[in-house]
């Protein structure tokens, strides 16, 4: 059960953020720092707290809570890194702390408990928790790109293709398969 949650959940936020990378590489690099006003979040900022969220929240996270003291949150949603380069690093660092601790989470229970802001919860519910805050924030990213994309490529099933794609997988035998590679399939034999 440890392993096969484990597998999912790790399936999901490489999903999740394959995602966002795929719309983020859709748009300039003055885009990723584009807001509809300044109360708003750019997909720069967005990436910047999702980063610093999962450096804080993962490292050490079996033995220190995962809000750590070193974090500033109010400084993610302050537009300070320019370069894409740096901001995909810091964006690899904390998506990286997420997969080691889910690497991490095999060799313990599910049920152990953890803690952010001294509130404690299971290592599951801790992974469910962020898997729910990070898919919004990717929404976020993608739906920001969206918008400032010249020629947006379709990160799912793109509009008047559902028939389509529902004979291709219909037409398939039955059988079990990633859900999350599905649509990304479809869209990449369009290329």
């Amino acid at each position: 059960m440890n392993t096969q949650f484990l597998d999912t959940t790790l399936r999901l936020f490489k999903y999740y953020k394959g995602l966002a990378e795929d719309a983020i590489a859709q748009i300039s690099d003055e885009d990723l720092h584009w807001r509809s006003d300044e109360d708003q979040n750019s997909i720069a900022i967005l990436m910047k707290h999702l980063a610093g969220n999962m450096l804080s929240r993962w490292t050490d996270f079996l033995t220190t809570d995962g809000e750590k003291p070193w974090r500033d949150r109010d400084s993610e949603f302050e537009d300070t890194v320019n370069d894409r380069t740096e901001l995909m690093e810091y964006w690899e660092r904390g998506w990286d702390s997420l997969f080691q601790a889910i690497d991490i989470s095999k060799s313990h229970s599910l049920d152990e408990i953890v803690y952010i802001r001294n509130e404690g919860q299971s290592i599951m519910e801790a992974l469910l928790r962020q898997l729910a805050h990070y898919s919004n924030h990717v929404g976020q990213i993608i739906y920001i790109a969206k918008m400032r994309s010249n020629s947006w490529k379709s990160l799912s099933i793109p509009k008047n293709k559902s028939r389509e794609f529902n004979s291709q997988l219909f037409g398939q035998e039955k059988s079990k398969k990633d859900f999350t590679e599905a649509a990304r399939s479809f869209n990449k034999k369009k290329d």
